[in-house]
């Protein structure tokens, strides 16, 4: 089922700051440059308490950003200290609060716990948080509230180009939930004399499973790209080394055939013609056959 989402230009810029929504949802999330803050600050918004996200470049270059995450019972005051603190270097923001009944205190240190073990687990971005603030003790009503609330959050970050949640990996359940969620979705195979690797087309993506084996070196033909990429996936253990091979710890989620063939033949590579179902098809012949 579909679900409205209204973003509303504050300033009228297409990369000014922006107010999000939606429909029946009780919070709002607020995001901006770091250089437009200041021309918002006024807003009632800022007075409330609320969770917030800072982005940042980051530090080490196998990631797209670095991110910290904290709670204020003030957004305004809080984002005030961060701003005049030269140990806080982001240039996006973006915070969430509620429209209607304020977040009490333990509801927003319930929604930073959650979204800090969400963002670990998702081994996507580099987390700046030095440690995974533990759960506070709330009742069975307001956690089914504060779940429901992040569900939320978790469908605007990407929308405001906050990445960090798209998880690198899924659990098994979620994997086979996915590959029987439609006819279209396939198996692939790449098998070599000394290691094999297994794919599935996913409306998450294109997984590659636990236990695939990869080439434990990278050629020089490989981009700084893919460089990166296979770095960060030794860095997270989502790659293990194992002998001469490198192991898939866990079932990895890529954006492209090819980018998941990188990775197991460690150089370039076309994943529409290296990747084949169980009758020899490749996975190019396949997608063929589909959209005629």
């Amino acid at each position: 089922m579909g679900k409205k989402l209204t973003v509303y230009m504050i300033d009228g810029t297409a990369y000014g700051p922006r107010l999000s929504e939606i429909g029946n949802w009780v919070g709002k999330a607020i995001y901006s440059p770091r250089a437009a803050v200041n021309k918002i600050m006024s807003r009632s918004e800022f007075d409330n308490p609320g969770i917030y996200c800072l982005k940042g470049d980051p530090t080490d270059d196998a990631f797209d950003e670095k991110i910290y995450i904290g709670e204020a019972e003030n957004i305004k005051t809080r984002l005030k200290q961060h701003l005049s603190d030269s140990n806080k270097d982001f240039k996006e923001l973006i915070f969430f609060v509620s429209k209607d009944e304020l977040l009490t205190k333990t509801q927003i240190r319930y929604l930073e716990s959650r979204l800090v073990q969400l963002a670990l687990e998702a081994k996507t971005a580099q987390i700046d948080n030095g440690n995974s603030p533990s759960l506070p003790t709330l009742h069975e009503a307001d956690i089914s509230d504060m779940e429901y609330f992040l569900e939320q959050i978790k469908l605007i970050l990407p929308v405001m180009g906050f990445k960090f949640l798209i998880s690198s990996t899924v659990s098994s359940q979620e994997s086979n939930e996915s590959t029987g969620a439609s006819e279209v979705h396939e198996t692939y195979y790449i098998k070599t004399r000394t290691f094999k690797a297994t794919m599935t087309e996913t409306d998450q993506g294109y997984i590659v499973a636990k236990g695939s084996e990869a080439k434990k070196s990278l050629s020089n033909s490989c981009t700084e790209t893919y460089r990166n990429m296979r770095r960060k996936l030794v860095e997270t253990k989502i790659m293990i080394e194992d002998g001469d091979k490198l192991i898939f710890a866990e079932d990895a989620v890529f954006n492209s055939p090819s980018a998941a063939s990188n990775m197991i033949l460690g150089r370039n590579s076309n994943g529409f013609t290296e990747w084949v179902n169980k009758s020899g098809k490749t996975f190019k012949e396949v997608q063929e056959k589909i959209n005629n």
